[in-house]
């Protein structure tokens, strides 16, 4: 019987071994490039905006799904939009079609000290805890990739924060970018001994990348590609300005990608409905054509209060008081009752002590009484209503 003994094999021209091998016990690690469900960052391909695809405002989730804003100290407001990527580009040639835009407002004070602009996801700690990434183990990696292009050459920063336990922050650059030119970002991130990634469903591991952070926010003694004790005056090294200063200036992102193992592989494309399936376990979105009967109210009391139950597509992350509803305004529905199909509503709430991760109850009200006890129906009376569950990290 022919044997071949080997520590690793490795392609002709590769930088790291597809497949390597452990000496002592014969074991074998492989970096696979078609592994399913390797992406911790959710919707990394911005494929999925249910709140609408541009916003012009302030802090929040307000256009694609799971990628939150934080502003301060801007004089004027940023628009923060799901944009196309351009044919014939590279990432378009991997299969990327859309991105997550910021375009800026006129900063007409300058790079304040506490002016800072960021782009953040959240992910879960028990995703980080049951990824298969050895945390406090150096000799165990994660990769972050992502492709990223601004209006404006400069270099920027980011960083991975560990939230669990003492909070650990690991800052990283994009390097000088050429204006308007997409340009890959590949970091590989070891554990350390200090991380802590609890088996929960809060908050546990966070990305950020930001196109600016004034100096209550930098340091110039902040070293980058390790990990640190996080402190929020020393989040990433000090910002070349030219940017945040440049009016209209705009930074796109896509691609983003977190995975376990020491090499950035292919990027994991999944399926419009995958992602927006995964999405929905923080957010979800109701909409309703118009004259389209929304949910029948199951309950009338007091003349003007109905009470109904609404179930969600799919299980929320959480039945807490961190699950908020809302809606489009009163103004986007009415109430079919008493043969009358025009009552119109002054509100809907969500019940405080009846809300779970599978349904909660939510009330709404009228002005016009009715008769108690009887069967109701809430509808859209335009093309604009919306019912919104949220249960965002």
């Amino acid at each position: 019987m022919s044997e071949i003994k080997v520590n690793s094999i490795k392609g002709v021209g590769a930088s790291a071994a597809a497949i390597t091998v452990n000496n002592t016990d014969g074991t074998c690690t492989a970096n696979l490039s078609n592994r399913q469900n390797r992406n911790l960052i959710i919707n990394g391909a911005m494929q999925v905006a249910q709140r609408g695809t541009s916003y012009t405002g302030t802090n929040e989730y307000n256009t694609v799904d799971r990628f939150l804003i934080r502003i301060g100290g801007v004089d004027e407001n940023l628009t923060m939009a799901q944009a196309d990527v351009a044919s014939g580009t590279t990432p378009y040639t991997l299969g990327f079609r859309k991105a997550f835009k910021i375009t800026n407002g006129n900063q007409t004070s300058g790079a304040g000290a506490a002016d800072y602009i960021q782009i953040i996801q959240r992910i879960e700690g028990q995703n980080v805890a049951q990824s298969g990434w050895n945390y406090v183990s150096s000799s165990s990696n994660i990769t972050l990739s992502f492709w990223v292009k601004s209006s404006v050459a400069q270099n920027f920063y980011g960083y991975l924060r560990s939230i669990d336990g003492t909070g650990q922050l690991y800052p990283f650059e994009t390097g000088s970018l050429s204006a308007d030119t997409w340009t890959k970002v590949t970091k590989t991130i070891s554990g350390n001994s200090n991380l802590t990634f609890n088996n929960v469903t809060t908050e546990g591991l966070q990305f950020l990348i930001a196109p600016f952070q004034g100096t209550d926010l930098t340091a110039s003694s902040v070293t980058l590609n390790q990990w640190a004790a996080y402190a929020s005056g020393t989040r990433a090294p000090d910002y070349t300005s030219t940017w945040y200063t440049t009016n209209d200036a705009t930074f796109e992102l896509t691609g983003v990608q977190l995975e376990v193992g020491s090499v950035a592989t292919d990027f994991e494309h999944r399926s419009f409905g995958q992602e927006l399936d995964l999405c929905q376990r923080y957010y979800q979105r109701w909409e309703f054509d118009a004259d389209k009967i929304g949910v029948a109210l199951l309950h009338v009391s007091g003349n003007t209060t109905s009470y109904s139950t609404w179930k969600y597509f799919k299980p929320l992350r959480s039945s807490g008081s961190d699950t908020t509803f809302s809606y489009s305004g009163a103004s986007d529905f009415d109430m079919i009752l008493d043969g009358s199909y025009d009552r119109a509503i002054t509100g809907i709430t969500m019940s405080t002590s009846r809300r779970g991760k599978y349904q909660s109850e939510f009330v709404v009200t009228w002005s016009a009484a009715g008769s108690n006890d009887e069967c109701a129906s809430l509808r859209s009376n335009g093309s604009s209503g919306w019912l919104a569950f949220s249960a965002e990290l």
